[in-house]
């Protein structure tokens, strides 16, 4: 194969985009999800990994949550992983690393980065699928349960167990 053939080949390959957040809670469970203002429903901090530059899920996790609620913490270990279909976009990996728990001073220094966020708030698990919509919230429920189990990422696609 010529290198003209490889990079025709790799131009020809499907789009996927990748993901990346982080799970922070307080000291009662309660998980912390922002609210953006460039689409419907609430997130939790994260965003696009911008390969381009190198960067993997982890570093974009933290560099995401840095810029958008200004809290540069080094994140645990990665808690779900997530192929998720999309209809109006390609289908998107994404990663959720615990942020851990989070005690009063961290939230007093929360400051939203206003070009994107509305706003945050600290949500029940039950309230979890009320808030984070579709695969997301399945997503979180299943980081959760991985925090608690103790058994490793969970391997997930559209937000439903794997296996």
């Amino acid at each position: 194969m010529t290198t003209t053939d490889y990079a025709t080949y790799i131009a020809s390959l499907p789009r996927v985009l990748a993901a990346a957040a982080a799970l922070f809670r307080d000291e009662a469970g309660r998980v912390l999800i922002v609210e953006p203002n460039y689409r419907e429903g609430w997130a939790l901090p994260g965003g696009t990994i911008e390969s381009e530059t190198g960067e993997t899920p982890r570093t974009a996790a933290r560099r995401e949550t840095a810029e958008e609620i200004g809290l540069d913490v080094e994140l645990g270990p990665l808690l779900a992983i997530d192929w998720s279909h999309g209809t109006a976009r390609p289908p998107i990996v994404a990663y959720v690393y615990d942020g851990g728990v989070l005690g009063q001073a961290e939230f007093a220094a929360i400051r939203l980065q206003e070009e994107e966020l509305v706003s945050w708030k600290l949500i029940a698990r039950e309230e979890v699928t009320t808030y984070l919509l579709g695969s997301l919230g399945r997503r979180v429920l299943a980081a959760l349960d991985a925090l608690e189990n103790g058994r490793g990422p969970a391997e997930l696609e559209n937000g439903h167990p794997a296996r």
